[in-house]
């Protein structure tokens, strides 16, 4: 049997009085990989730390039986120690760390991480950053990594490609599915099945139960007029006619005790709640927003630079009316540029006359006005207040959450309220770079949706495989300074 690497036991942790962990026991032996999903906020990173060391729990104890190795892009600190073999593999430049962008800090960390054998590896949330060679690099470091694997990742195709076991986290338990992130999600589907079976079954023995109690009655109801009847006409009758009207007295208690008995086994009934059904979205969009152009984006032999640096040589090409088109590419590679010169009509791109474009892109959102998160999409809507929430509660904004300050929420809601601004807003172009950043798997879910039910033309970038593949009709690769269709 393999080793116990970590184990937890009685476990809690709290914040503010309100309990963010509770586990009973859990532990990672010596060849598992765990990927841990959860929305946003549930914990998952703080069951990292705690298993790490990096916090503690209010009670409980942490077993520590193996040398673990930590990553999380924010907390991580950089290392002397160093592959420079995996740096040169990385084409990470040699400069200092604070020139390094993002991606690139991210992929001199896992450099430093893969440099040195630990017995397991708590890592958080390494793709965010990477572009689709930095994925692939991460995966082809962990396929054959002999050790416990724990990770935390929105990123559904490196859970597919790497782990064998899930902890989904929700309202601070833990729940494990063995498998991959696909059969995770079959699993919770087949429990969506029998939920739906067990919630039918109960509702039909209820309403069975329900119904025969009511027949009851009525036959008591009518045993009771009956009686009635007999009383105003046999008062001066003989004895053995007062014997049948005491038994039929007698017939309708029964029939009473025997409804009343079908409605407490009704009541005793072990209740069972529908599975929730994701709402069903659509975003119409108003005559005087409609396009008629067959492609409302073109470039004529448009070129793209950064400073002197061609990122993108003449290319030509024709986004269709109404579609999803996805633009893939390595970091630096022009992407986000080439976004940047169609919303601002450069040289070579033609849009139609009609194009109203809402953008979306990384960086940090600010609210200037105090107003509530739903008065800020009532605003911005010509949608009614159910659609709105309804989009909201797909992002995740449940309960009160509707009422916060848009100038007090988080950075992580305030992605999330833009992008829901973006398909609730007067627009019928879409631009979104990078959207999935900085998402939890319900929400990119959630924006799978919104894209579905999209009426307009959407231009996106994102190195999200899974996502790609889920969303985009047409699919264009930037490569040698071209832009090439793949689909």
């Amino acid at each position: 049997m393999e080793k116990v690497c970590i184990e937890l036991e009685k476990i809690e942790l709290t914040f503010l009085d309100k309990v963010i962990v509770d586990i009973p026991r859990l532990a990672v032996h010596q060849f598992d990989r765990i990927g841990i999903v959860g929305k946003n906020g549930a914990g998952k990173s703080t069951l990292l730390k705690l298993m790490a060391g990096q916090i503690k729990p209010d009670r409980g104890h942490v077993h520590r039986y193996a040398d673990f190795a930590y990553f999380d892009q924010l907390d991580s600190p950089f290392e002397k120690e160093v592959d420079y073999e995996l740096v040169s593999k990385l084409a990470i430049p040699d400069t200092k760390i604070e020139l390094l962008s993002g991606g690139e800090q991210t992929r001199l960390k896992l450099a430093q991480l893969f440099s040195s054998y630990h017995e397991g590896l708590f890592i958080d949330e390494p793709t965010s950053h990477l572009d689709t060679a930095g994925t692939q690099f991460f995966i082809d470091e962990l396929t054959y990594y002999y050790g416990a694997l724990v990770l935390v990742s929105h990123d559904r195709y490196v859970l597919d490609q790497l782990v064998t076991k899930i902890w989904e986290v929700s309202d601070g338990t833990v729940t494990e599915y063995t498998g991959n992130y696909s059969a995770y999600m079959a699993q919770k589907e087949l429990e969506r099945t029998q939920q739906q079976e067990q919630f039918e079954k109960y509702t039909k023995e209820k309403s069975r139960l329900l119904k025969a109690a009511e027949e009851k009655m009525k036959k008591a109801d009518k045993i009771t007029q009956a009686n009635g009847h007999i009383t105003k006409k046999e008062t001066k009758a003989k004895a053995n006619k007062m014997f049948m009207t005491k038994s039929k007295e007698t017939s309708q208690k029964t029939v009473q005790r025997a409804a009343k008995a079908m409605e407490q086994r009704a009541e005793q009934l072990e209740a069972v709640e529908a599975p929730k059904e994701e709402a069903t979205l659509r975003f119409q969009q108003s005559a005087a927003l409609t396009l008629h152009n067959k492609f409302p984006i073109m470039g004529d032999r448009v070129t793209v630079k950064a400073g002197i640096k061609i990122l993108l040589n003449e290319v030509s090409f024709q986004f269709p009316l109404g579609q999803t088109i996805a633009i893939t590419g390595a970091n630096g590679s022009g992407k986000t540029s080439l976004l940047r010169q169609i919303v601002n009509n450069s040289d070579g791109i033609t849009l139609s006359p009609k194009a109203v474009i809402g953008t979306y892109q990384q960086m940090d959102y600010q609210f200037n006005k105090d107003e509530t998160v739903l008065d800020y999409l009532r605003e911005r809507s010509d949608y009614d207040e159910g659609k709105i929430r309804a989009v909201l509660h797909g992002m995740n904004f449940t309960g009160n959450d509707v009422k916060k300050n848009v100038r007090t929420i988080s950075g992580g809601e305030a992605i999330r309220l833009v992008l829901c601004e973006r398909f609730l807003g007067k627009y019928n172009v879409l631009m979104l770079d990078e959207p999935t950043n900085f998402l939890d798997i319900v929400c990119i879910e959630a924006l799978e949706r919104f894209l579905a039910a999209y009426e307009g033309t959407v231009l996106l970038v994102s190195h999200d495989r899974t996502f790609v593949d889920r969303v985009a009709d047409h699919v264009y690769h930037i490569e040698e300074q071209q832009l090439k269709q793949k689909r």
